[in-house]
């Protein structure tokens, strides 16, 4: 099974009783579950209690515990509000009789209105630049154990990063970074599979944009990083076989945690979606 169909597989979840499904976590040497995963499966578990027609168009959630990726997760839908043209529901996700996560979902009936968006930043097309597989192999030495497990196998999300400078240079900078992402193969035309892959997706690197105005990445020793929340707003139909540009920024950083804020767009410069969470970013003492 190829990467993304492995991804694609976890989203498809069990349906155990009316509105209440299991989830199971891929094999892929990390030691908690990956938060994308569990935005993915929420939104695809509270997207099966509501009429096909009606599509989700926000979602806000709480990351409560870290997750066992060798147990499965059970979410538990409850059915908040069916009105005229939205629906609500309130997703929690449940590990060793313990609530880890909690989401709520908008959807709504396709409408037309008004109609503006920012426009997409000039940046180079993702066949003039390397991939996020290519940069890592690279430094794969210099990475803990379960982070050389992570890059030295199959992406399910080829993500190439606009500016690679940060990799080669500790100095601070602006919080900024631009990263083309398309998943590593083709995928079924349900809209909702797009949907719960691009929440699957945005939680990759939106918490690690805050740590570029310390000169800190990710995989260094002394920080301990974890998503606390996540918002996510799509604003237009799209298509995730295709590829699509996370342009990201952090606005501040305090208190051990680090905002950041994230607008996807599609490669023809149409904003998609956007994103907002707040991380812990402590740094531990030598």
């Amino acid at each position: 099974m190829s990467a993304l169909a492995s991804v694609l597989s976890i989203l498809d979840l069990e349906q155990l009783e009316q509105n209440l499904f299991r989830g199971r976590s891929p094999a892929d040497g990390w030691q908690r579950v990956y938060g994308g995963q569990v935005l993915g499966q929420a939104l695809m578990a509270g997207a099966r209690t509501v009429d096909p027609s009606r599509i989700a168009h926000s979602l806000h959630a709480y990351f409560l515990l870290g997750g066992d990726p060798k147990h499965p997760i059970i979410y538990e839908v409850e059915p908040t509000r069916d009105g005229g043209s939205f629906s609500t529901r309130r997703v929690k996700a449940i590990q060793h009789g313990r609530i880890m996560f909690v989401m709520g979902i908008s959807f709504q009936e396709a409408e037309a209105g008004l109609d503006h968006a920012t426009a997409m930043p000039d940046v180079p097309p993702p066949e003039d630049l390397a991939s996020a597989t290519e940069l890592f192999a690279k430094l794969i030495d210099k990475l803990p154990k379960a982070m050389r497990a992570y890059w030295s196998q199959e992406r399910p999300i080829d993500m190439r990063p606009v500016d690679l400078s940060r990799y080669m240079s500790r100095e601070p900078r602006e919080p900024r970074q631009q990263i083309w992402m398309k998943p590593n193969g083709t995928l079924p035309d349900d809209p909702l599979v797009h949907q719960g892959l691009l929440a699957y997706a945005s939680d990759f690197t939106l918490l690690d944009t805050a740590l570029i105005g310390h000169g800190k990445l990710l995989f260094d020793a002394d920080m301990q990083l974890a998503s606390l929340d996540h918002a996510l707003w799509f604003h237009r139909p799209f298509r995730f076989d295709d590829w699509v540009l996370y342009s990201q920024d952090s606005p501040n950083a305090s208190g051990a945690r680090g905002f950041c804020r994230g607008s996807i767009y599609s490669r023809d410069g149409h904003l998609i979606a956007s994103t907002v969470q707040e991380g812990l970013m402590r740094q531990r003492s030598a």
